[in-house]
């Protein structure tokens, strides 16, 4: 199984996928419980939402399962959030808190995993966004998300359906922060909020760097927006097809700015 899956486009518009792979390497799949066997924590169904929202868009897919290794934290096994919940670069539980391993990988392992499939996928992502820099001398990293809308141990009450991610705005131009917040909580029947709960993960912190041309924002949906949040999972299509609109709203205009050198620094 390769790491990775790269469609190509030559817009300037990037969208990553980290986190809708489910292959789970036979060695691992063995040393999960049950618990972590039901894989709950994908983004489920996300490469289909985004499928045709934006025509020349590149896409950068891991195939993997998050409980291999997370391809949205720091190599380093850095806290992404310091204080709060969450899980690491090799999860050791799920979103709810409960154990997912039988037997958890030791340093050795999590670092086997790093280079089979993290290192592979981020060198994939890396390439695509340079490619895409030198022919519009801009590129824009769209972190495709999603999440449960509520889930006590990560989080209080119900998160907004649209959670944009800059990293207090240090990740990507003012321009496409203005534009996402525009957009999304201008979009009829949903909410929406900008660094909230997820202020972006390790890749959108890791890429956005506007003063080398490079900005991302992480665009986590609430999954009730698009699905049913239980097994199996099941996609809406008339919630899907009203979502996809908004964000196709979005992802033109951000494409928009790239290409007409819109966006400051």
């Amino acid at each position: 199984m390769t790491p990775v899956e790269v469609i190509r486009g030559d817009g300037p518009v990037v969208l990553g996928m980290p986190h809708t792979g489910t292959y789970v390497p036979p060695h691992v799949w063995g040393c999960m419980n049950e618990t972590g066997r039901s894989l709950a924590d994908t983004d489920w169904n996300i490469d289909r939402l985004y499928t045709g929202v934006l025509p020349g868009a590149t896409i950068v897919r891991a195939t993997f399962h998050r409980y291999v290794i997370d391809a949205n934290r720091d190599p380093s096994g850095a806290s992404l959030y310091p204080g709060q919940n969450t899980t690491g670069l090799v999860p050791l539980t799920d979103f709810d808190g409960h154990d997912i391993w039988d037997q958890p990988p030791d340093a050795a392992e999590i670092e086997a995993r790093r280079e089979a499939w993290h290192a592979p996928y981020h060198a994939a992502l890396a390439d695509e966004l340079a490619r895409v820099r030198y022919l519009h001398g801009t590129a824009v990293l769209y972190d495709c998300h999603s999440i449960r809308s509520e889930i006590p141990f990560l989080f209080e009450g119900r998160l907004p359906d649209f959670n944009i991610g800059t990293n207090g705005g240090t990740t990507c131009a003012p321009e496409i922060t203005a534009l996402a917040e525009e957009v999304c909580g201008g979009a009829q029947g949903y909410t929406a909020v900008t660094d909230g709960r997820f202020k972006g993960g390790w890749t959108t912190r890791h890429y956005g760097r506007p003063h080398d041309g490079w900005h991302a924002i992480q665009m986590e949906l609430a999954q009730s927006t698009y699905m049913r949040e239980e097994p199996p999972w099941t996609y809406l299509e008339q919630s899907a097809a009203k979502l996809r609109r908004p964000l196709a709203d979005l992802l033109a205009r951000m494409d928009g700015l790239a290409r007409d050198g819109g966006l400051s620094c």
